[in-house]
Parts: C-alpha cells; structure tokens; sequence
C-alpha cells in the first residue's frame, strides 16, 4: 500500500526545521533595498491622537475613558525606543517583541458603536499613537457571523483583531517565517491580556473563525495578510460585560491532498490550507483536563512554590516593566537564583496566585494540552543541572536528564552564546 501523506501542517512543520544541511542549502543574502516597512498607512480616515492620554489625570470621564483606551494599546504594541543605526536611520522596539525586529503584526479595532469610538474600523497607528477609522458603516454583525456568533460578541461594543503582514516576518526568514509570525502574536495576545487586566477590559480569546469573512471585513489583501486572532473586549466597569468563559480554538479540516510546493510558496498555502469556512459548533469537544507527566519514582522533584511578584499599587510596577523590557544579544553567564526561576514560572503558569492583585485567575487560551515545557538548567544556585520538565499541576519541576547540556544548547541555538551561557 503506499504510504500516506502527511497533513498540510506537518509538511510544513517537518520542511521548515533548521539543521546545519537545511541553513546551508537555504541560505540567502538578505534583500536591503526591499526591507518592508513595519507600519500600514492610511490614506484617508478619521485621526484619534491617543498620546495626550497617555500621562492625563483628568478627571473626566470621557478622558478618563480615552485614557484606558491609549493605555491598553500603548501597553500592548505600542513604540517604547527609537535607536538610531549606524547610518543614521530610526529602528524603533515595541512593547511586545518580535523575531529580527519585523512586527509583522497589525492591530485593529472593530467599534458596535460607543459614545466613544463610533461605528466602524480602526487601524492603529504605533509609530504616532492614534487610531485611524477607515470605514464609518456599522459591520459588528458582520464580525458576529464571521465568528460563528460566538457569544461574548454578544454583550461587547469593541472587539481587537490581531493580523499578520506575512512578507515582513518572510523577507528575512522565507518560509519559517510562519513559525515566527504566531511566535510574535503570541506575545502580543498576551500583552493584551495584562494590559487589559491593568485598564479594567477583559479580552476573550477568538481564534476560531471565518478566514475569509474577517480578512474581507477588515479589507486585507488576503495574499499578503490575514488576521489570526479576534479579541472583543469585556469592559470590566459595565456589569453587563462582566461574561462566562466560551470556546477560544475551533479545528479546522485536516488536509492530506497538496501538490509539490517549491520553496518561498509553502508560508502562504499551509496558511490558505488551514482556513476555517465552516463550523458545527456541536461537534466541538470540550477541552481536557490538563494532566502532568514524567511522574517517574526515580527523578528529582523540585518544589516551584514561590510568592507571588508584588506589581505594585493598581499594576503600576507590571506596567512600568513592559514599557521597559528589552531582549539582549548577551548573558553575563552568571548563575540565576532558583527562587526567580520559581517566581517566573510562577507568573507564567499560575495565574490564581495573581486574583488579589486583580490579574485574571483564569486567563483564556487555545489549547493548553498542546503544549509542554521542559527547562534545561545550566546555572541555576539551589537546582542540580539537567534537563527538567514543569508539571503545572504539581507546581514541581521533575528532572528526566542529568548532566550539563551547555555545549549541546549552543549547537541546538546555531552557535548563538545566548544558549551557551543562559543559567
């Protein structure tokens, strides 16, 4: 019998892996004279200068209420440094990171109609602050038949689409580009999330939906971009919209019939291939329980129980320090402290430690089964090197490898020392 082939997104998976061979046979220079530009411009369309909202300690509601509005977008992808390179020219970093510095990101804001932000599309603009409405007609229903009426759109007046400009991310990392795409939205989802928690909205997590609805909605050039995720916004001061958790991820068709795709072509068809045009909403399966692994009697256990991170009156430290982050291209190599590991992986993993500080205690995801987290320790005082595995549940790291993995991690990040010298 011949053998079966393999779902669209394996193949995709399985060509776009780095090994020593794929990086030397894929190798290219990169094309300067068409770097894309990291920001979408508008035309035409109604400006709303979010910066003088930024510091305002107004007390009137309606700046009160711009103000929240500024807050959460500039918190969650707005431009925090502008650098200047060599040659002169401005680089700017955001709030959220992304891979080489693309963004390939766009956010929009979809209005029901609000004594704030009348009916219709929003584009916002991070490099002056502001949104841009581009359309004036009402379209919420639209958005509500393009989700499949999910229920949270119901009760919400403003709803935040996350798209992705593929070409961005794909002018420095071809295909694998993809991987990175939802990498940076990834980020930028949970930017929102704690940005939301700190100017009292609430985002409820849509990734199930149809492709082709919402990209026609928001006017995309579905060639060249396509929205990956759709979040309406709870506001939190209205009891109306304080709402029960609903479905977040909906399964789309699994495809095994593709032609041969050439290299530079196979981002855009995985992406194409993987749309969702239909729903049976009852066949939806709720999801399982999370359950922890690598319980062997044999391995290490290690408590990861840990206070939570004190952010300061009304989040005012958590927002402070994602204004502030910054990636690195260097490690001193000195050993972290097993108790900020701990609290780490405490903020990350846990978030009913953070209900007094009013985080949400149970912050939406797509499928959490899906996902598994192992930690190689170099250099960390108090915790034996190896390699270990998080059990979320137990709060306990379980050690399965037991030796130092320094040069193996150096050779694993392409010769990169962040890998080498990481604790």
């Amino acid at each position: 019998m011949p053998e079966l082939q393999v779902s669209i997104a394996r193949h995709y998976h399985e060509r776009t892996k780095y090994s020593p061979e794929s990086i030397a046979s894929k190798s290219r220079s990169i094309d300067w004279v068409n770097q894309p530009v990291p920001f979408k411009a508008y035309k035409i369309g109604t400006v709303y200068d979010l910066k003088p909202y930024l510091m305002d300690d107004s007390q009137s509601e309606e700046a009160a209420e711009w103000q929240r509005l500024s807050r959460l977008l500039y918190a969650s992808y707005g431009l925090t440094m502008k650098m200047l390179t060599m040659s002169g020219e401005a680089v700017y970093l955001r709030s959220a990171p992304s891979a080489g510095g693309l963004y390939p990101a766009e956010l929009y804001l979809i209005s029901r109609g609000t004594p704030l932000l009348p009916a219709g599309l929003y584009g916002y603009q991070p490099q002056s602050h502001s949104i841009v409405r581009f359309w004036d007609s009402q379209v919420w229903s639209s958005l509500q038949a393009a989700c499949f009426w999910h229920p949270t759109l119901d009760n919400t007046q403003l709803a935040i689409v996350v798209s992705a400009v593929f070409y961005r991310s794909a002018w420095r990392y071809q295909d694998r580009a993809y991987r990175r795409i939802f990498l940076d939205s990834g980020h930028l989802i949970g930017n929102l999330e704690l940005a939301g928690a700190i100017t009292d909205y609430r985002p409820h997590l849509i990734g199930g939906f149809h492709d082709a609805a919402v990209n026609k909605l928001l006017y995309l050039d579905a060639h060249q971009e396509g929205a990956i995720a759709v979040l309406p916004l709870a506001d939190l001061l209205d009891v109306r919209q304080n709402l029960p958790l609903a479905s977040t991820a909906l399964p789309s068709e699994t495809q095994t019939d593709y032609p041969d795709i050439p290299d530079g072509e196979l981002l855009n068809y995985c992406h194409q291939a993987t749309q969702i045009t239909t729903a049976d909403l009852r066949t939806v399966a709720p999801a399982a329980p999370i359950e922890d692994k690598y319980n062997f009697p044999f391995c290490l256990k290690v408590s990861t129980a840990s206070a939570a991170i004190d952010w300061g009156e009304n989040l005012g430290d958590l927002e402070m320090t994602i204004h502030q982050r910054r990636s690195t291209r260097a490690y001193s190599g000195s050993a972290l402290k097993l108790e900020e590991l701990n609290a780490l992986l405490d903020f990350s993993y846990q978030p009913q430690h953070y209900i007094d500080q009013e985080l949400d205690p149970t912050p939406d995801y797509f499928d959490l089964n899906l996902i598994e987290t192992f930690i190689a320790v170099s250099g960390v005082d108090g915790l034996e090197e190896g390699c270990y595995y998080y059990a979320p549940k137990a709060q306990e790291l379980r050690q399965i490898r037991f030796k130092n993995f320094r040069r193996e991690l150096h050779f694993l990040c392409l010769q990169q020392n962040l890998g080498r010298d990481a604790g």
